[in-house]
């Protein structure tokens, strides 16, 4: 299992897929590409790798609906969060968000690198996805206040083409949009930035395994 993952270390020092591989699963209203705004608020999020039944999986949460203000509550997305004062780079932002937020102690998470950073204008963050792995299958322990589900699925299903769909979705009594690309994973949309994220993991990923 060590291989594929010597193998990802090596593909994130490439030229990584960017823009294109995070439109793919945007939604058309999305694709108006402005200039990110001087004042974005800067954010990690963790792809968490882990071993689960001989295969590599990637977790997930699904953030709470509880707080009025979370422009994303309720949503699918990576561990993550903004970054502090104390943070020395947004890789410590991810894996601090990740130890508070899914219990996974942030000395046995091994960065492998970075992908593209993607702007969110509904929240002006912009957010920088990395890409880590740990050993041994975690025992997640969720922070109740942020995070109502952890999800997890194989690197596999993630790549297939059966998770990719496309729906209507109502983000508001006001608003919903149509055929929004989306992954289901375990049931669960995966749409949006996280979505668009996960995007370009894929792409990599289909560079360096045969699926």
């Amino acid at each position: 299992m060590m291989n594929f993952i010597n193998k990802l270390k090596l593909k994130l020092e490439d030229p990584l897929p960017g823009l294109d591989a995070q439109l793919e699963m945007s939604h058309v209203l999305r694709r108006s590409v402005k200039p990110t705004p001087a004042d974005a608020q800067k954010a990690g999020v963790l792809i968490l790798l882990f071993p689960k039944n001989g295969e590599w999986h990637v977790a997930l949460t699904q953030r709470t609906s509880k707080y009025a203000n979370d422009k994303h509550k309720g949503q699918m997305s990576f561990p993550g969060g903004k970054m502090e004062e104390s943070d020395k780079d947004l890789m410590e932002t991810a894996t601090r968000e990740t130890e508070e937020e899914v219990g996974v102690d942030r000395h046995k998470i091994n960065v492998l690198g970075k992908l593209s950073t993607l702007y969110i204008p509904v929240s002006n963050f912009l957010v920088q996805p990395v890409v880590a792995y740990v050993e041994e299958e975690p025992q997640f322990v969720l922070e109740e206040n942020e995070v109502t589900e952890l999800v997890s699925s194989s690197v596999k299903v993630i790549c297939s083409e059966e998770v990719r769909k496309k729906k209507n979705l109502r983000i508001s009594e006001q608003m919903t949009l149509n055929h929004v690309p989306y992954f289901d994973i375990q049931g669960k949309v995966v749409w949006g930035a996280t979505a668009m994220m996960l995007n370009e993991f894929v792409a990599i990923i289909k560079q360096i395994i045969d699926l």
